[in-house]
C-alpha cells in the first residue's frame, strides 16, 4: 500500500479564492488537506520565483488561484498573472517538469463547491505524476535542468 501523499503549495487571491476556500471550510465542504495555502493580495502579485522556490524546496506540486478575469480587485492583476503563468508553465515544461505539477484557475468567493472540486482535481493530477523527489533522482538530465532553475529563480522577472 503506498502512503505517500502529495504536498501541494497554493498560491490563493485573497480577495476570490482565498473567500472560495474560507466558505467551503465553513459550509464543511471536504476537499483533500495536502493544500499548503498562501494567502496573497491579487494572483497578478505572485511572483515566478515563488513557484519556482516551492518546486525547489520539495513541493510535489503548486497551485495558483485568482479572481475570475475581469473581476480582479486590483483591475488588471489577473490579467498580468494568466499571461506570466502561461510563459512559466512553457518554461517549466521545456525544462522538464511534469505538466500536471503546476495548475491555474480563476473561482471567486461565492464559489465554495468549485474550489473543493478543483482541490480535488489538482491533488489528483500531482498524484498521478508521483513524488517530485521521485522524479528529481530518476531524471538524469536533472543536474542540467538545476542550473537553469537556479537562473530563472535569480533573475528579475517581472
Amino acid at each position: 500500500m503506498n502512503s505517500w501523499e502529495p504536498k501541494i503549495i497554493a498560491f490563493l487571491c485573497n480577495w476570490c479564492s482565498y473567500g472560495a476556500a474560507d466558505l467551503a471550510g465553513v459550509s464543511r465542504l471536504q476537499y483533500p488537506v495536502n493544500i499548503r495555502v498562501i494567502r496573497v493580495p491579487c494572483s497578478g502579485r505572485i511572483n515566478p520565483k515563488f513557484i519556482l522556490a516551492a518546486f525547489r524546496h520539495g513541493a510535489d506540486g503548486v497551485w495558483v488561484s485568482g479572481c475570475h478575469p475581469g473581476d480582479c480587485h486590483y483591475i488588471e492583476g489577473n490579467y498580468y498573472a494568466r499571461r506570466k503563468f502561461a510563459v512559466l508553465k512553457h518554461l517549466l515544461e521545456h525544462t522538464g517538469l511534469e505538466p500536471g505539477r503546476l495548475h491555474f484557475s480563476w473561482i471567486s468567493s461565492a464559489e465554495a463547491s468549485k474550489f473543493a472540486e478543483t482541490a480535488r482535481e489538482v491533488v489528483e493530477a500531482v498524484r498521478a505524476v508521483g513524488p517530485a523527489r521521485h522524479f528529481i533522482k530518476t531524471k538524469p538530465m536533472w543536474d542540467d535542468i538545476e542550473t537553469p532553475l537556479q537562473a530563472a529563480c535569480q533573475a528579475e522577472v517581472g
